[in-house]
Protein backbone atom coordinates (compact mmCIF):
# COMPACT_ATOMS: atom_id res chain seq x y z
CA UNK A 1 0.00 0.00 0.00
CA UNK A 2 2.65 2.06 0.90
CA UNK A 3 4.31 1.61 -2.71
CA UNK A 4 0.94 2.06 -4.19
CA UNK A 5 -0.08 5.38 -3.13
CA UNK A 6 3.24 7.32 -4.26
CA UNK A 7 2.66 6.14 -7.56
CA UNK A 8 -0.81 6.98 -8.12
CA UNK A 9 0.47 10.40 -6.78
CA UNK A 10 3.15 10.60 -9.42
CA UNK A 11 0.96 9.54 -12.39
CA UNK A 12 -1.71 11.79 -11.71
CA UNK A 13 0.85 14.49 -11.62
CA UNK A 14 1.95 13.52 -15.29
CA UNK A 15 -1.63 12.77 -16.88
CA UNK A 16 -2.26 16.60 -15.65
CA UNK A 17 0.69 17.79 -17.32
CA UNK A 18 2.59 19.07 -13.98
CA UNK A 19 6.13 17.93 -15.51
CA UNK A 20 5.51 19.45 -19.05
CA UNK A 21 5.06 22.37 -16.88
CA UNK A 22 8.11 22.26 -14.45
CA UNK A 23 9.74 21.42 -17.79
CA UNK A 24 8.56 24.71 -19.36
CA UNK A 25 9.14 27.30 -16.48
CA UNK A 26 11.06 29.95 -17.32
CA UNK A 27 11.35 29.38 -21.28
CA UNK A 28 8.69 30.63 -24.38
CA UNK A 29 6.66 27.96 -25.66
CA UNK A 30 8.32 25.70 -28.61
CA UNK A 31 7.41 26.75 -32.21
CA UNK A 32 6.18 23.22 -34.60
CA UNK A 33 8.81 22.41 -36.77
CA UNK A 34 7.99 23.11 -40.65
CA UNK A 35 7.51 19.97 -42.94
CA UNK A 36 11.38 19.08 -43.93
CA UNK A 37 10.62 18.24 -47.76
CA UNK A 38 7.66 20.47 -49.27
CA UNK A 39 5.86 18.03 -51.56
CA UNK A 40 6.10 20.37 -54.68
CA UNK A 41 5.11 19.73 -58.53
CA UNK A 42 8.45 18.85 -60.94
CA UNK A 43 8.94 21.51 -63.43
CA UNK A 44 9.39 20.56 -66.75
CA UNK A 45 12.94 21.15 -69.19
CA UNK A 46 12.50 23.77 -71.67
CA UNK A 47 11.43 22.34 -74.75
CA UNK A 48 14.32 23.41 -76.46
CA UNK A 49 16.56 21.76 -73.81
CA UNK A 50 14.84 18.73 -75.30
CA UNK A 51 15.26 19.36 -78.77
CA UNK A 52 18.89 19.92 -78.19
CA UNK A 53 19.68 16.68 -76.29
CA UNK A 54 17.75 14.64 -79.35
CA UNK A 55 20.12 16.48 -81.55
CA UNK A 56 23.24 15.46 -79.91
CA UNK A 57 21.90 11.80 -79.03
CA UNK A 58 21.28 11.60 -82.78
CA UNK A 59 25.38 12.71 -83.45
CA UNK A 60 26.15 10.35 -80.53
CA UNK A 61 27.71 13.58 -78.84
CA UNK A 62 26.92 14.27 -75.41
CA UNK A 63 25.83 17.74 -75.17
CA UNK A 64 26.38 20.23 -72.19
CA UNK A 65 22.75 21.08 -70.45
CA UNK A 66 22.11 24.48 -70.68
CA UNK A 67 21.21 26.26 -67.06
CA UNK A 68 17.18 26.50 -66.41
CA UNK A 69 15.95 30.34 -67.61
CA UNK A 70 13.32 32.67 -66.64
CA UNK A 71 11.89 32.49 -70.07
CA UNK A 72 7.95 32.80 -69.77
CA UNK A 73 7.65 30.40 -72.65
CA UNK A 74 9.25 27.23 -70.46
CA UNK A 75 6.92 24.56 -69.82
CA UNK A 76 6.18 24.74 -66.22
CA UNK A 77 6.96 28.39 -65.59
CA UNK A 78 4.47 31.31 -64.97
CA UNK A 79 2.85 33.07 -68.42
CA UNK A 80 0.45 35.58 -68.34
CA UNK A 81 -2.24 34.27 -69.81
CA UNK A 82 -1.79 30.72 -67.75
CA UNK A 83 -4.03 30.04 -65.11
CA UNK A 84 -2.13 30.74 -61.59
CA UNK A 85 -4.35 29.39 -58.93
CA UNK A 86 -3.74 26.34 -56.94
CA UNK A 87 -4.36 22.69 -58.91
CA UNK A 88 -2.25 20.93 -58.24
CA UNK A 89 -0.01 18.92 -55.11
CA UNK A 90 2.55 21.97 -53.21
CA UNK A 91 0.50 24.98 -54.75
CA UNK A 92 -0.25 27.35 -52.35
CA UNK A 93 -3.34 29.07 -51.80
CA UNK A 94 -4.86 31.96 -49.79
CA UNK A 95 -7.27 31.66 -47.43
CA UNK A 96 -9.39 34.53 -45.83
CA UNK A 97 -10.91 34.22 -42.47
CA UNK A 98 -13.65 36.48 -41.62
CA UNK A 99 -15.85 34.73 -39.19
CA UNK A 100 -18.80 36.96 -36.90
CA UNK A 101 -20.09 34.28 -34.73
CA UNK A 102 -22.71 35.98 -31.91
CA UNK A 103 -25.63 33.55 -29.89
CA UNK A 104 -27.63 34.09 -26.74
CA UNK A 105 -29.31 31.43 -25.03
CA UNK A 106 -31.48 31.83 -22.19
CA UNK A 107 -33.12 28.74 -20.08
CA UNK A 108 -35.21 28.67 -17.19
CA UNK A 109 -37.01 25.40 -15.32
CA UNK A 110 -39.05 25.29 -12.75
CA UNK A 111 -40.38 21.55 -11.29
CA UNK A 112 -42.70 21.11 -7.97
CA UNK A 113 -44.79 18.57 -6.82
CA UNK A 114 -46.56 17.86 -3.54
CA UNK A 115 -48.18 14.48 -2.33
CA UNK A 116 -49.79 13.46 1.09
CA UNK A 117 -50.95 10.05 2.22
CA UNK A 118 -53.53 9.06 5.21
CA UNK A 119 -54.44 5.68 6.02
CA UNK A 120 -56.03 4.12 9.13
CA UNK A 121 -58.60 1.36 10.10
CA UNK A 122 -61.28 2.10 12.37
CA UNK A 123 -62.99 -1.51 12.68
CA UNK A 124 -61.93 -5.02 11.19
CA UNK A 125 -64.15 -7.66 13.22
CA UNK A 126 -62.47 -6.22 16.13
CA UNK A 127 -58.91 -7.08 15.63
CA UNK A 128 -57.97 -3.55 15.31
CA UNK A 129 -58.16 -3.36 19.48
CA UNK A 130 -55.02 -6.00 19.21
CA UNK A 131 -53.46 -3.97 16.80
CA UNK A 132 -52.50 -2.03 20.09
CA UNK A 133 -50.88 -5.12 22.05
CA UNK A 134 -48.72 -5.29 19.01
CA UNK A 135 -47.71 -1.67 17.69
CA UNK A 136 -45.18 0.60 20.04
CA UNK A 137 -46.50 3.97 21.76
CA UNK A 138 -50.44 2.60 21.62
CA UNK A 139 -51.29 3.83 18.55
CA UNK A 140 -55.03 5.06 17.16
CA UNK A 141 -56.44 2.22 14.74
CA UNK A 142 -57.93 4.97 13.02
CA UNK A 143 -54.44 6.98 11.78
CA UNK A 144 -52.06 4.59 11.56
CA UNK A 145 -50.27 6.01 8.20
CA UNK A 146 -50.51 9.88 7.73
CA UNK A 147 -47.41 11.19 5.71
CA UNK A 148 -46.61 14.13 3.15
CA UNK A 149 -43.86 14.85 0.74
CA UNK A 150 -42.88 17.86 -0.95
CA UNK A 151 -40.47 18.52 -3.59
CA UNK A 152 -39.14 21.78 -5.16
CA UNK A 153 -36.40 22.38 -8.10
CA UNK A 154 -35.38 25.43 -10.19
CA UNK A 155 -32.73 25.63 -12.84
CA UNK A 156 -31.35 28.86 -14.96
CA UNK A 157 -29.16 28.96 -17.36
CA UNK A 158 -27.64 31.72 -19.35
CA UNK A 159 -24.69 31.25 -22.42
CA UNK A 160 -23.98 34.45 -24.01
CA UNK A 161 -20.88 34.06 -27.03
CA UNK A 162 -19.44 36.24 -29.42
CA UNK A 163 -16.64 35.50 -31.65
CA UNK A 164 -14.95 37.38 -34.35
CA UNK A 165 -11.57 36.01 -36.39
CA UNK A 166 -10.40 38.57 -39.08
CA UNK A 167 -7.25 37.40 -40.69
CA UNK A 168 -5.32 35.80 -44.06
CA UNK A 169 -3.31 32.79 -44.19
CA UNK A 170 -1.33 30.78 -46.43
CA UNK A 171 -2.57 27.21 -47.63
CA UNK A 172 -0.85 24.88 -49.38
CA UNK A 173 -2.36 22.04 -51.55
CA UNK A 174 -1.92 18.54 -50.04
CA UNK A 175 -4.08 16.04 -52.12
CA UNK A 176 -6.06 16.42 -55.27
CA UNK A 177 -9.14 14.24 -54.73
CA UNK A 178 -10.13 11.77 -58.12
CA UNK A 179 -13.38 14.70 -58.26
CA UNK A 180 -10.49 17.57 -58.92
CA UNK A 181 -11.66 18.79 -55.15
CA UNK A 182 -8.00 19.87 -53.45
CA UNK A 183 -7.44 18.84 -49.97
CA UNK A 184 -5.78 22.03 -48.22
CA UNK A 185 -4.02 22.37 -44.82
CA UNK A 186 -2.79 26.16 -43.59
CA UNK A 187 -0.28 26.35 -40.10
CA UNK A 188 1.12 29.55 -38.99
CA UNK A 189 2.16 30.23 -35.54
CA UNK A 190 3.06 33.89 -33.99
CA UNK A 191 4.94 33.68 -30.99
CA UNK A 192 5.10 36.93 -28.89
CA UNK A 193 7.22 37.36 -25.89
CA UNK A 194 6.70 34.37 -23.73
CA UNK A 195 2.74 33.76 -25.62
CA UNK A 196 2.00 31.56 -28.88
CA UNK A 197 -0.57 32.35 -30.90
CA UNK A 198 -1.54 29.71 -33.41
CA UNK A 199 -3.66 29.26 -36.45
CA UNK A 200 -4.87 25.94 -38.10
CA UNK A 201 -6.82 25.60 -41.39
CA UNK A 202 -7.85 22.48 -43.04
CA UNK A 203 -10.51 21.44 -45.37
CA UNK A 204 -11.39 20.56 -49.26
CA UNK A 205 -12.14 23.46 -51.37
CA UNK A 206 -13.38 23.14 -55.47
CA UNK A 207 -11.23 25.01 -58.09
CA UNK A 208 -14.70 26.68 -59.44
CA UNK A 209 -14.62 28.86 -56.19
CA UNK A 210 -11.12 30.12 -56.29
CA UNK A 211 -10.67 33.34 -57.23
CA UNK A 212 -8.69 34.73 -59.55
CA UNK A 213 -6.39 36.04 -57.20
CA UNK A 214 -5.66 32.77 -55.75
CA UNK A 215 -7.76 33.21 -52.84
CA UNK A 216 -11.28 31.75 -51.02
CA UNK A 217 -13.07 32.49 -48.07
CA UNK A 218 -13.44 29.83 -45.23
CA UNK A 219 -17.22 29.72 -46.24
CA UNK A 220 -16.36 28.31 -48.96
CA UNK A 221 -14.58 25.13 -47.64
CA UNK A 222 -15.85 21.99 -47.21
CA UNK A 223 -15.54 19.89 -44.02
CA UNK A 224 -13.13 22.95 -42.50
CA UNK A 225 -11.49 22.58 -39.25
CA UNK A 226 -10.31 25.90 -37.91
CA UNK A 227 -8.63 25.85 -34.62
CA UNK A 228 -7.35 29.49 -33.04
CA UNK A 229 -5.92 29.24 -30.08
CA UNK A 230 -2.74 30.05 -27.75
CA UNK A 231 0.08 28.37 -25.38
CA UNK A 232 2.05 30.07 -23.40
CA UNK A 233 2.27 32.51 -19.62
CA UNK A 234 -0.97 33.83 -20.11
CA UNK A 235 -3.10 30.88 -21.54
CA UNK A 236 -1.71 28.91 -18.53
CA UNK A 237 -3.06 31.92 -16.12
CA UNK A 238 -6.51 31.60 -17.46
CA UNK A 239 -6.75 27.80 -16.83
CA UNK A 240 -7.96 26.32 -13.26
CA UNK A 241 -5.25 24.57 -11.74
CA UNK A 242 -4.74 20.37 -11.80
CA UNK A 243 -6.04 20.40 -8.22
CA UNK A 244 -9.41 22.48 -9.26
CA UNK A 245 -10.20 20.88 -11.93
CA UNK A 246 -9.80 17.52 -10.82
CA UNK A 247 -12.34 18.28 -7.81
CA UNK A 248 -14.98 19.66 -9.96
CA UNK A 249 -14.33 16.47 -12.14
CA UNK A 250 -15.13 14.08 -9.12
CA UNK A 251 -17.00 16.65 -7.06
CA UNK A 252 -20.94 15.13 -7.19
CA UNK A 253 -22.81 17.96 -5.78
Amino acid sequence: MRRIIPLLLMAGLTGCGVAGRLENVGRPPKMTPPPADPVAPVIEPSLGDQAAAHRAGMRGRAQPQAAPTASLFRTGAGAFFHDQRASRVGDVLTIRINIADKAVLDNSTTRSRTGAETAGLSSLFGLESQLVKVLPGHPDPSKLVDSSSNSTSSGAGNTARSEQINTTIAAIVTDVLPNGNLMVQARQEVRVNFELRELVVSGIVRPEDIARDNSILHSQIAEARISYGGRGQLTDAQQQRWGQQIYDALFPF
